[in-house]
């Protein structure tokens, strides 16, 4: 029997031993994480799926796997022999978790429905309770924090790496001041705060609890005269950790056990707390109204404050922007070199040699997550895993898509370069340049000041959609400062997500074409906010690309380009030419000089 299949049939014995009717487990953390550490996991080992979205019901006689349609290929193929059956996601037919589970139990009066609390976010099961709703079944939840240890014996435990602090312009006392400020504006005693970059950014603090992500697992509670860190697993042994610890100590900030949030919160009866309740976990909901705690949810000012970079934080995004731009270039120089000469290169070599050129720029930390190098096929999935034995070798021909980032004591980054190996289709071709198109008409649209990202979604779309060709996931989204590749609120994707963008955001600019079974084209770059002026209509905005990096124009075809794209990559060509040339070898710099030359701009 395949070893999911197994796992599957003894989560089945658990739950007839327990009576439960259905087990719902989520991809996530106690903190809402959209990575999570090893040890949470949970979904990766017991249905063998590795993707970054799913959740997971099982019944007595089903198991369903839900997930999005960056996921669909890849399910299909890594559930296969599981038993597990893929549900789909944000497509127009989705059948979501909350009215699947209300309809499969609309006959049972009282299906007693097992979670994890801790892993379990509390508007998930509020959206299962109101489906639920005039249904004539009532659901009972049981939370049962880590009943997966009964099934998996080797389970990680919580994480503790070293701590060190960051100086990102805007010191963690006026931070926790601003926080404090919130609280009296609300009437509120303290805030907790439970999403991990938020307690990162407000603390200044950075660690390596989560790969790629460069995050402390915690709790962080601040009350009108205190701070309270629920951060201690272990004993703190590591001379880093230790300055970090006594720093923020001799400022009044508290250490306490990671654990020890539940019993303190059992002495804070009658406190009124601020806290955001799309990251709070059911658990901790249950313990704080357990408490006689009174709850004040919405969004933390952290969300907002952390989305809008400093000069300091923007100056070091620029920086980092450069350093990571030399690794980049350095290594298409030496892939293209490498495949003339016949070499044999894999996918996972090719991520090998990048992650090298990274890590020999200054402040380097880590790569910001998995790289996707991908050739081929593998490039139609958008979140492909390279494979470490056993990888597709490239060849001088069609396609390969590298998605790559680094994290830099400076910044964060996140670029895609699609790469020309050899003689491309017509239909490569084509696909190459009209998401490149959609690429350039964001990057270098002006829109007035209160525009909502969703309202220039279609800008990245446009070229592709006249084509009659679309993408599955979102167009861009916020990216932190050393922090997490992903963030928000503001992101630009076709969720009516109403937050405005403002000058001092980050966004991603990538739209892209999936091919199952041929080819994907990807190309990104990040993108800063920036003020464009004013007039008697009011405030304009734009935006400065960050990512110094050519697009190989060898597959491009300039005639579906208008004059202002042309015009645009030319003059970002020409800026990364100026910018990078001076930092590389001769060799190389030379190989930039003829990947930044102009392209004629054709007569329409």
């Amino acid at each position: 029997m395949n070893i999911y299949a197994e796992r599957i049939a003894a989560l089945r014995s658990l739950m007839r031993a327990r009576d439960w009717d259905a087990v719902i487990l989520t991809g996530s953390d106690p903190h809402g994480s959209e990575y999570p550490s090893e040890r949470y996991k949970q979904i990766r080992w017991l249905t063998g799926f590795t993707g970054e979205a799913a959740e997971v019901v099982v019944t007595a006689d089903h198991a369903g796997l839900w997930t999005d349609t960056r996921y669909f290929i890849q399910a299909n193929a890594q559930l296969e022999g599981t038993g597990v059956e893929l549900h789909k996601t944000r497509v127009p037919e989705q059948v979501l978790i909350p009215e699947w589970l209300a309809s499969t139990f609309a006959e049972s009066s009282d299906p007693v429905l097992a979670i994890d609390g801790a892993t379990t976010p509390l508007d998930f099961v509020r959206q299962i309770e109101a489906a639920f709703s005039g249904s004539g079944a009532t659901p009972d939840f049981v939370s049962a924090p880590d009943f997966m240890d009964r099934l998996w014996s080797d389970r990680p435990p919580v994480p503790q790496t070293p701590v060190i602090t960051v100086d990102p312009g805007v010191s963690h006392a006026d931070k926790l001041q601003m926080l404090r400020d919130f609280c009296a504006s609300r009437g509120c005693d303290g805030i907790l705060l439970t999403a991990l970059d938020e307690i990162a950014w407000t603390l200044n603090v950075r660690a390596s609890d989560i790969e790629y992500n460069p995050l402390v697992i915690s709790y962080l509670l601040v009350t009108m005269d205190g701070a309270f860190w629920f951060v201690l697993k272990d004993e703190v042994e590591d001379p880093d950790s230790e300055r970090s610890f006594a720093e923020l100590a001799s400022d009044g900030v508290s250490l306490e056990p990671y654990t020890g949030l539940e019993e303190f919160l059992q002495s804070a009866g009658g406190m009124k707390v601020c806290v955001d309740d799309t990251t709070l976990n059911y658990q901790l909901y249950s313990d704080l109204r357990a408490s006689g705690v009174e709850l004040l949810c919405g969004p933390t000012p952290v969300r907002h404050a952390k989305a809008v970079k400093n000069p300091i934080e923007i100056e070091g995004m620029r920086e980092a922007h450069v350093r990571d731009g030399v690794a980049m270039v350095r290594f298409l120089c030496w892939l293209e070199k490498a495949l003339r000469a016949d070499r044999i290169v894999s996918e996972w070599d090719a991520s090998v040699k990048l992650r090298d050129f990274r890590a020999q720029c200054d402040k380097y930390q880590g790569d910001s997550f998995e790289t996707i190098s991908a050739f081929g096929p593998g490039a139609a999935l958008p979140h492909y895993v390279t494979p470490q034995s056993g990888a597709p070798v490239l060849e001088a021909r069609g396609l390969y898509l590298c998605d790559s980032g680094g994290q830099y004591l400076d910044g964060t980054t996140d670029i895609t370069r699609t790469v020309p190996l050899g003689e491309c289709s017509e239909l490569e071709k084509e696909d190459y340049t009209l998401v490149l198109k959609g690429h350039i008409d964001l990057a270098m649209t002006v829109f007035p000041e209160g525009t909502p990202g969703c309202r220039l979604d279609a800008l990245a779309r446009g070229p592709l959609w006249r084509s009659r060709r679309n993408f599955g996931h979102g167009t861009g989204h916020g990216v932190g400062w050393f922090l997490g590749v992903h963030e928000g609120p503001q992101d630009v994707r076709q969720n009516l997500n109403p937050v405005p963008l403002e000058p001092g955001m980050i966004i991603s600019d990538e739209p892209g074409i999936y091919r199952e079974g041929q080819h994907g084209v990807r190309h990104e770059n990040l993108l800063l906010c920036v003020p464009r002026g004013e007039n008697e209509f009011g405030r304009w905005l734009g935006f400065e690309p960050l990512t110094l990096c050519p697009f190989d124009t060898s597959a491009l075809m300039p005639e579906l380009l208008d004059r202002e794209e042309i015009e645009w990559l030319n003059e970002y060509h020409s800026r990364v030419l100026a910018v990078l040339s001076p930092l590389l070898d001769p060799e190389t710099a030379a190989w930039l000089d003829a990947k930044c030359k102009k392209i004629a701009i054709f007569a329409r």
